[in-house]
């Protein structure tokens, strides 16, 4: 049997019981161990799970021209524009963006720089390999503290694609015979990783009604973290767009019969399982955003709600606007067709996927 994550285990043997997000984080995000670090190739056919970015440059290209359309309305004087990126992985979505626009938009390429949110080494060294063809233009920062300390008075576009589902959520199960939320937390039973309880927070929300016809087990999560993100990346952007690209619900939707153990997966060679803990740093872990908490995050932040949209109405939309401007296009050919059916058909990518547009 293969013994547990030591990073993981360690901690536990100190406290006895860890909050699963003190688990996830380790899992996916410790420097020697975790997910994220150990595995470049994780995503597209032959790695965990597909993306959209992997179905092809169509992804990319798509939202090159509509950042291309919103940085065309920014004011002319001020610092030259920038994207900025956060969670790029191997920069493949980066490498689309700046691919299109130096081609169609030779004039706005010229002008543009390319942030790269990254505190990994690992992950950086993997992006500077697949960026190299733009070097001069692609800038890396450890943190937003980082970007935001160098750039005062950032202007552009700041997006993530499948970013915050990876951030770590705490877990709140329903004890329905105590009529109280209790916290899962994560312990060692021998050699295993098991679930345990630890008190719920003092301030987490009740809702009376709502927990009178909860089932016994009930789980939900919450990303504190995610939301304290958006919200100082929020106050990051000077003026511009902030837009995130992920799958999640609204607050209304947080409730449902269907989902009684809550939203967090584990994915490993393209197979889905509840098992969360086990292979620690070998399968990927994720839970939907709770997008209603961003946007409000944001426009406590003075962000305004431009849209929140499904990834076919966002897609469609840009190439409906594309359409009426053909000059400016392209003819697709069955690739792209492909590409596209992918990104936006329900039993494929086009189901669980929203984007949140805010903007300042």
């Amino acid at each position: 049997m293969k013994m547990p994550n030591l990073a993981i285990r360690e901690e536990i043997l100190k406290s006895g019981i860890i909050p699963f997000a003190r688990f996830m984080e380790l899992a996916l995000y410790c420097p020697e161990t975790g997910y994220y670090e150990r595995n470049q190739d994780n995503v597209g056919r032959t790695g965990d799970f597909i993306t959209s970015v992997s179905t092809g440059s169509l992804f990319g290209e798509l939202l090159a021209w509509q950042f291309a359309e919103w940085l065309a309305a920014l004011p002319a004087e001020g610092p030259p524009p920038q994207l900025i990126e956060a969670g790029a992985h191997d920069g493949k979505l980066a490498a689309d963006i700046l691919a299109w626009l130096q081609t169609q938009r030779p004039q706005l390429f010229s002008r543009l720089e390319l942030a790269l949110i990254e505190p990994s080494p690992t992950r950086q060294r993997w992006q500077q390999t697949t960026l190299q063809p733009f070097a001069p233009k692609v800038r890396w920062y450890s943190s937003l503290t980082d970007l935001g300390q160098q750039h005062p008075h950032l202007t552009g576009i700041f997006y993530s694609n499948e970013l915050l589902d990876a951030f770590p959520v705490h877990r709140f199960g329903w004890h329905a015979q105590r009529q109280e939320w209790l916290e899962w937390g994560v312990t060692l039973t021998g050699d295993n990783f098991t679930w345990a309880t630890l008190p719920a927070p003092a301030d987490f929300p009740r809702q009376p009604a709502l927990e009178a016809v909860l089932p016994d087990g009930y789980t939900i999560e919450q990303s504190p973290a995610a939301v304290a993100w958006w919200q100082t990346a929020a106050k990051t952007l000077r003026h511009g767009k902030l837009l995130a690209i992920d799958y999640g619900f609204t607050a209304e939707e947080q409730f449902s019969p269907a989902r009684t153990k809550g939203t967090v997966r584990a994915y490993h060679q393209h197979h889905i399982s509840d098992d969360l803990l086990a292979l620690p740093g070998e399968q990927d872990l994720t839970a939907h955003v709770n997008f209603s908490a961003l946007q409000q995050a944001g426009e406590a932040a003075g962000l305004t709600t431009e849209g929140f949209y499904s990834q076919p109405q966002f897609l469609t939309r840009i190439v409906q606007q594309q359409f009426q401007a053909p000059a400016t296009t392209h003819p697709w050919g069955p690739k792209q067709i492909r590409q596209f059916q992918t990104l936006t058909h329900p039993e494929h990518l086009g189901r669980a996927f929203r984007i949140l547009v805010q903007q300042r």
